[in-house]
């Protein structure tokens, strides 16, 4: 069980939907952790990955130990000159993921980017028009909603009517601080954009799925440095409220304040509210009862019920990603919905009222 959650990255079982070397992938600024799960999942859905850069040979290395199959490239121009690759995989420094997004997609390649992918609505501002221009995806990590079973399991309970309409959904997203471990960049807000815009977006990405919003107006925000003076730059709480534009609402609260006694790094929760029942998903443990992960529980009209999802439902987003890459279709997530979930934690960071000094 991680206790890190720069260093989550689930492994599930493989389901490729393509055959060794159909779609060829590589990995690009491995600034953040969570580009060992992006890459888990798309090769347990069939890729084949050929390359690896980044200028940093020691994150080179680790990758490399991994994942020994890989090529180590000299250069990014190397990758992006190779027509055999269809898609570049990133976790840059998030106020550098739409640069490199608008570079790869300029060269013919789609991208996979982790969240946030954007620190400032410039960025998303350009990044749509080169999308626009090149026809092709930036799509977005949305790792606590996309590589959680529990999380997939409730979108196909929503759609399969188990709730009636949701028209509410809490979010909780408390992560483990691990200060000494962080990279400088993770302290400064200009590089990581603020902790609504960071982890929040999590948040907000599973409000608009979960209650079918095409969009949603940012009632409320606020954030706080509570208990780290000696990184002034770090916002360790935010919160948010939303309204949908079908009437649901959301409240969510991330931090960096998980305990060090919890074995895991952050006891992420979601609770659904619908017309005809209730979802609550406790993401990475039962508290003092399990150790697994992915526990659902479901009350309606038919009862109440108990899921124990570990290892039974898998993450099909990472095989409909590689057949939309391959087939230009929508099916995983809509270029759309990754944009507005973007923009909306921008709103919401940018008009955070601050509640510390």
């Amino acid at each position: 069980m991680s206790k890190d959650g720069m260093t989550y990255a689930p492994k599930g079982k493989p389901n490729p939907v393509v055959k060794e070397g159909e779609f060829s992938i590589a990995a690009a600024a491995l600034d953040h952790g969570h580009i060992y799960g992006m890459v888990n999942g798309l090769l347990e859905a069939g890729a084949t990955l050929k390359w690896v850069y980044d200028p940093d040979s020691k994150k080179v290395e680790e990758f490399v130990e991994k994942f020994p199959q890989v090529a180590i490239a000299e250069s990014l121009d190397q990758i992006l000159d190779d027509h055999e690759v269809k898609l570049v995989a990133a976790a840059a420094i998030p106020s550098q993921r739409s640069a490199l997004g608008n570079r790869v997609m300029e060269s013919g390649k789609d991208y996979f980017t982790d969240k946030t992918p954007f620190t400032t609505m410039a960025q998303l501002e350009e990044t749509k028009r080169v999308v626009k221009k090149t026809g092709k995806k930036y799509m977005v990590y949305f790792s606590e909603r996309l590589h959680v079973e529990g999380a997939v399991f409730a979108g196909q309970l929503i759609k399969d009517g188990a709730i009636g309409r949701v028209i509410q959904v809490t979010g909780f997203g408390p992560h483990r601080l691990n200060a000494e471990s962080r990279p400088d960049w993770f302290f400064d807000k200009e590089q990581y954009g603020g902790i609504i815009c960071d982890i929040g977006s999590h948040q907000i990405e599973q409000f608009l799925y979960y209650a079918g919003c095409k969009d949603a107006e940012v009632l409320h925000s606020k954030v706080g440095n509570y208990n780290n003076p000696d990184y002034p730059g770090l916002e360790d709480y935010g919160d948010a409220t939303l309204r949908g534009d079908n009437g649901a609402t959301q409240i969510f609260k991330v931090d960096w304040f998980t305990p060090d006694g919890l074995r895991t790094w952050g006891d992420g929760r979601t609770f659904i509210t619908g017309t005809e029942g209730t979802i609550e998903i406790r993401k990475y443990l039962d508290v003092a009862r399990e150790e697994t992960g992915d526990h659902l529980y479901l009350v309606n009209k038919d009862g109440e019920k108990h899921y124990s999802l570990s290892g039974t439902v898998g993450y099909p987003f990472f095989g409909e990603f590689i057949k939309d890459c391959i087939n230009r279709t929508e099916n995983a997530m809509t270029q759309e919905h990754a944009f507005k979930a973007a923009e909306l934690c921008l709103i919401a960071q940018e008009r955070a009222v601050v509640v510390t000094r």
